[in-house]
């Protein structure tokens, strides 16, 4: 888990660099731009990082035992005060609290990215770091696609960055697809290959990513990582679906969605 961790909170890092350098240059009307996030202007999207990025260290400051654990309420203070920002506050808020949560992932010793468990609250069981890494990192990677897809039709999740995302759904974070998947949506199961990440996508009973080596492929679905990991959040809509994006077998691209 150390050489996940270690990926993985180098690529927060190389996500919120990215994402920095375009919102610094961003004025009052580009904020209040649509953005690839449905209904939410850019800030709004800034806003959401900013507030999870300010949560997010809270509940790493009280897993490595340098704050108090979150209290009843705690969330909700902090995304009412955000939302009461106005947009030019959430960017500039956003800058910052993303950069702490950041620094603080990167000061973390060898023994506590192997080691660290970090409880969520509303999970039966704490996370071990790196997979709470992962979920920030999927978090950041997917909302910083919505900003920069504004102002460049062809923004992407960069390779490595995405099929981190994708290997995270395929294990620690296996319980967020099952959240998110609706296995219903097929008329019949399938087991689709994704790319070249590694995964195959199963929807049977359920949805999960599953080893292409131990699966019997009904399907397969051709294109980028950037593509996979969008196609999971839902981000893989029409407008913003690459050319080379094709889905042969007994499921479409339309029924993926």
């Amino acid at each position: 888990m150390t050489a996940t961790a270690d990926a993985t909170i180098s690529a927060l890092r190389s996500t919120h660099d990215e994402l920095a350098a375009v919102v610094r240059d961003l004025d009052d009307d580009h904020l209040s731009a649509p953005s690839g996030a449905a209904e939410w202007p850019v800030a709004q999207v800034l806003s959401h990082l900013g507030s999870g990025a300010e949560i997010g260290l809270a509940t790493l400051r009280a897993a490595t035992g340098e704050g108090e654990a979150l209290g009843d309420g705690f969330n909700q203070s902090v995304w009412d005060r955000w939302n009461a920002m106005s947009p030019r506050e959430q960017a500039d808020g956003f800058l910052a609290a993303d950069s702490a949560v950041v620094e603080a992932f990167e000061a973390l010793t060898p023994q506590q990215r192997s080691g660290l468990q970090v409880s969520l609250g509303f999970l039966p069981r704490p996370l071990p770091l790196g997979s709470y890494a992962g979920m920030r990192l999927n978090e950041s990677a997917q909302h910083s696609w919505d900003v920069r897809v504004t102002f460049d039709d062809g923004a992407a999740i960069d390779g490595p960055t995405a099929s981190l995302v994708v290997e995270h759904y395929a294990t620690g974070l296996a319980f967020l697809l099952g959240f998110i998947g609706k296995a219903d949506a097929v008329s019949e199961p399938a087991v689709v290959t994704m790319g070249d990440v590694g995964v195959a996508l199963s929807v049977t009973g359920s949805v999960a990513l599953v080893p292409t080596d131990g699966a019997a492929a009904t399907a397969t679905f051709t294109g980028p990582p950037d593509a996979v990991a969008r196609l999971i959040s839902g981000r893989l809509t029409p407008r913003w679906t690459p050319e080379a994006v094709t889905v042969s077998g007994n499921v479409d691209l339309d029924d993926l969605r």
